[in-house]
């Protein structure tokens, strides 16, 4: 059995009636936007978000789930997906987990409005049955996403990020989503805040790890065969360039920067700053950090009994940061 088959075990059948609630949420009277979500529900990816509410949901409350539940489910699901189909719009991408995405097939003006139909569904299954909890929680993760995707964009014109500044952006962009989730999960099923509160942060640091092992992707060879360096094709500034241009010597600085500044299309110069950024200690000390938010994540756990759930969760931690791609 793989992993995620392993993790998704004692949800298995909230899952599947998941999957058969989250097709309803999207449905519409507009034939066009019923075939784009049917195209979308139809290359799904491997639902970490709802594996995450429903895991936390029911280790917090002993195995309970309720309607709550699973409306926090399809309104994360509804959301990430809207801003995944906005991002392909804004990085010009026109394929989404080996198929086509949305702006390929039916152009970007349609995918915006999409995304925007899918964001607005989500806003309002929680409106409509009142779960304004709820609702908040995932609110604040949309504005979060907005402003550390703004603030990356800010920061790679002028390659000046530090450290704090990095995680910012992680912290906005990637993990305020999965904090969303595991909040969303706690908040369905019990009221004690400081529980909920407990998830939400566990969420944040698997985000964290999780972002930190995406950026060290890009100086893999093993995932796809070669180093890809397409974030340094894109002037996007990562942990282990980040901790080099700190550390390395003014000299070495100023041809790291010319390099992502003028010479970023340059494959031979990409693979020289690959290979300067793997022999000064970038990979290490990213990887280093990144374990350190999975074993803070890990230790919020202990806080709650042991169980089934809470072992698959403990499992999705440890998956998050040995996936392979």
């Amino acid at each position: 059995m793989n992993i995620t088959s392993q993790i998704k075990q004692p949800i298995f059948n909230e899952m599947e009636l998941f999957e058969q609630k989250f097709h309803e949420s999207m449905t519409s009277k507009v034939a066009l936007l019923n075939r784009i979500t049917y195209y979308i529900v139809n290359r799904k990816g491997k639902q970490m978000r709802p594996m995450f509410v429903f895991l936390t949901a029911k280790m917090v409350s002993g195995g309970i789930v309720n309607e709550r539940t699973y409306r926090g489910a399809s309104v994360i699901e509804l959301i990430h997906t809207a801003t995944l189909v906005h991002d392909d719009v804004v990085d010009d991408s026109n394929r989404r987990r080996g198929f086509f995405s949305i702006n390929a097939l039916w152009k970007n003006k349609i995918a915006v409005l999409v995304g925007d139909y899918l964001l607005s569904k989500g806003l309002l299954l929680s409106i409509d049955n009142g779960d304004f909890d709820l609702l908040r929680i995932i609110s604040v993760a949309v504005r979060e996403m907005s402003e550390g995707e703004l603030l990356q964009i800010e920061k790679a014109r002028r390659l000046d990020i530090v450290e704090e500044v990095y995680y910012e952006i992680i912290r906005k962009k990637t993990a305020t989503l999965i904090a969303a989730c595991c909040a969303l999960g706690a908040k369905s099923v019990i009221e004690d805040d400081a529980k909920v509160e407990n998830m939400r942060k566990f969420g944040e640091l698997i985000g964290m790890a999780f972002q930190i092992k995406d950026d060290l992707f890009d100086y893999s060879e093993e995932a796809i065969g070669k180093p890809t360096g397409i974030d340094i094709k894109e002037q996007k500034m990562t942990l282990p360039l980040i901790h080099v241009l700190n550390t390395c010597t003014p000299q070495e600085k100023k041809w790291l920067i010319n390099s992502i500044k003028n010479h970023n299309k340059d494959k031979k110069r990409v693979k020289e700053v690959i290979a300067f950024v793997k022999n000064n200690n970038g990979l290490a000390y990213a990887e280093n950090k990144m374990v350190e938010f999975q074993q803070e994540a890990l230790s919020l756990l202990q806080n709650f009994e042991d169980s089934e759930f809470k072992a698959a969760l403990t499992l999705m931690v440890n998956y998050v940061i040995e996936r392979k791609k």
